[in-house]
């Protein structure tokens, strides 16, 4: 699906309404899968997901300012989020906030729906993003929230479960991301081979007669190869055992797969020299989009840092 733009839109399979189908499966009470589930997996509806804010680090989903407190049979959330993804147009949000600010760090927050008619609820603008700065999917929101009220029917899970509903739709998250950045690569791999082959030099002479650009090619099959093969380890274990048990794996495929794509992506685009910096081909589209790869679900120096802590923390648990 990756190796098109248009893959996973055609087949239901794009963030974030992929992310909230299993959070919504999983956590969702019956009404709710009648009400938000049924029409998104239907293609009826579009959805967004509203963690991060303007003032808090992304990648530490515990520390929020957006609050939700309860009054009467209602939760009344205030605060902002941004980087809301394809919330232009999404009929209800999925929304992380803190419901108990007392409690123990990681059981502070709760998730909510929150269709995005609800009073109080204010889609600010679209942030242009490099490679997104148009509407719909391609939007990443700013939301603030104004004493959004929404019924106490719409807490999505336990109370107090935020953090735990948000690793768990992360986890898989980043295997769909990952299977999406594999046919990318092998995309921008196709083309640069084509290229190779195809651009004369000199007379008699191509492009994959250069020393370099063999040593690229070499070096993106090796990157694509490996990626996939761990990815799709992650995804057995996942299957098979949990995403708990692929903890180490997810971390480890994010940051190895975004960056094969992205070193694959960018000597394919050498090798088109200025034709690569037209949209005559995907690879200027996959250059700028793909990018932020590295940054979002979890920049690759979280994901390091987390992978060695456990790593670690076995060694020091034998000693």
């Amino acid at each position: 699906l990756g190796r098109t733009p248009l893959g996973h839109y055609v087949f239901g399979c794009q963030a974030p309404d992929a992310g909230n189908i299993e959070i919504l499966y999983l956590h969702g009470t019956t009404e709710q899968k009648a009400t938000f589930l049924r029409p998104l997996v239907a293609g009826e509806t579009r959805s967004c997901f509203a963690m991060t804010e303007p003032e808090m680090p992304g990648s530490n989903p515990v520390m929020l300012a957006t609050t939700a407190t309860v009054d009467g049979n209602d939760y009344v959330i205030s605060g902002q989020k941004w980087y809301s993804t394809a919330a232009d147009g999404a009929s209800f949000a999925v929304v992380m906030a803190v419901t108990d600010p007392e409690a123990p760090p990681h059981l502070r927050a709760s998730m909510l729906i929150v269709p995005t008619d609800a009073p109080g609820f204010e889609r600010v603008r679209n942030i242009r993003v490099m490679g997104h700065a148009g509407e719909g999917y391609f939007s990443h929101s700013e939301i603030l929230f104004h004493a959004c009220r929404v019924p106490r029917e719409n807490l999505l899970g336990a109370a107090g479960q935020g953090f735990v509903i948000a690793q768990q739709r992360l986890g898989p998250g980043r295997i769909h991301h990952t299977m999406r950045w594999l046919g990318i690569a092998s995309r921008a791999f196709d083309l640069m081979c084509e290229r190779a082959v195809e651009r004369r030099i000199s007379p008699g002479k191509t492009l994959a007669d250069r020393e370099v650009v063999q040593t690229w090619i070499a070096e993106s099959k090796a990157d694509i190869a490996a990626a996939r093969a761990l990815t799709l380890k992650t995804a057995w274990t996942i299957e098979q055992q949990g995403w708990r048990a692929a903890r180490q794996d997810i971390s480890m495929i994010k940051f190895l797969v975004a960056g094969a794509m992205n070193r694959v992506v960018d000597r394919a685009l050498q090798v088109h020299g200025g034709l690569g910096m037209t949209d005559d081909t995907p690879l200027a589209f996959f250059y700028r989009h793909e990018r932020a790869a590295r940054i979002y679900d979890g920049p690759d120096e979280v994901q390091k840092l987390s992978l060695a802590r456990r790593v670690l923390k076995e060694y020091r648990d034998k000693a």
